[in-house]
């Protein structure tokens, strides 16, 4: 299965973006900290020009502690300040405007020392879909004031936001890349809900869950699904839809037959991943780069 998904708003969601940077002093990149490298968007680097950023590793409450670790190493190597954070429970959310007045302290040293008054810093909410963007907005400002879903594509259009009196955000659409170049990016995306359910394959997709978690957290997927045996060969289809069967007939989900359905195992082991039932899951290190 080939994984794409850019829909119409997305490339209007980038032309205004485009329109709006001579206005914003720091652009603010929320990335999953599940699949931290996957929901990076190559066209970001490219669409920010070079503004000063911070890069915010959301839904850390649902990631491996560890590997978060290893990610904000990465970062920091990159010369990118980083900080890991969970906009849904509010953990270290406080510490943004923080951090985002360290990085722009020349700018702001240069104007008060020019007599000027500072005004409120203007940021850039930028990251690919259903990864908390606007649930982080609300968290920030104190009150619900962009709209958030369970879903991607919630948000259509773009809206200021005044966080207190010393800053204001623009929220923007989620923007995904016209083209996945590695599948196994699109893959993770799909896992973590970036994408439609309407435009992937539900059993490919859990397929793809099954043979990476079995591999990385068997003991977890074990526990979780009651589960005694692991494949033999992470290579061989044949295991992992073994294992797909294993799930699906300790969750019931059985046709005429004594057959397993798929479809239904494959859901469940989606919503169980995304809903973090299976525990402080990553899916990916920077030692898989190297």
């Amino acid at each position: 299965m080939t994984i794409q998904w850019f829909p119409g708003h997305m490339t209007r969601a980038r032309r205004e973006i485009e329109a709006k940077l001579k206005l914003i002093d720091i652009a603010i990149e929320l990335l999953d900290a599940r699949v931290p490298l996957s929901s990076r968007n190559p066209m970001v680097d490219d669409i920010l020009k070079g503004k000063p950023r911070l890069i915010l590793l959301n839904k850390t409450d649902l990631a491996d502690a560890r590997t978060t670790d290893k990610w904000m190493a990465y970062f920091a190597d990159m010369g990118h300040t980083s900080l890991a954070i969970d906009a849904s429970t509010g953990t270290r959310v406080n510490e943004i405007p923080v951090r985002v007045k360290q990085l722009l302290h020349e700018k702001i040293a240069r104007q008060v020392s020019k007599g000027i008054t500072p005004r409120a810093v203007r940021g850039l909410i930028v990251g690919i879909p259903n990864v908390g963007k606007s649930t982080l907005i609300n968290r920030l400002a104190g009150r619900a004031i962009a709209a958030t879903g369970d879903r991607p594509g919630v948000t259509k259009g773009q809206q200021w936001i005044k966080v207190g009196t010393e800053m204001e955000l623009l929220d923007t659409p989620g923007i995904l890349w016209p083209k996945f170049e590695d599948q196994h990016v699109g893959m993770k995306l799909a896992m973590t809900g970036a994408i439609k359910e309407q435009v992937i394959n539900v059993e490919e997709v859990a397929f793809f869950a099954v043979k990476e978690l079995t591999k990385r957290y068997w003991d977890t997927m074990a526990e979780r699904f009651s589960l005694t045996k692991p494949p033999s060969d992470y290579d061989d289809a044949d295991e992992i839809v073994r294992v797909m069967e294993d799930i699906g007939r300790k969750r019931g989900c059985l046709v005429s037959g004594g057959r397993v359905d798929l479809e239904k195992a494959s859901g469940i082991i989606l919503r169980e991943l995304r809903a973090g039932n299976l525990g402080r899951i990553t899916l990916e290190s920077p030692e898989d780069m190297m």
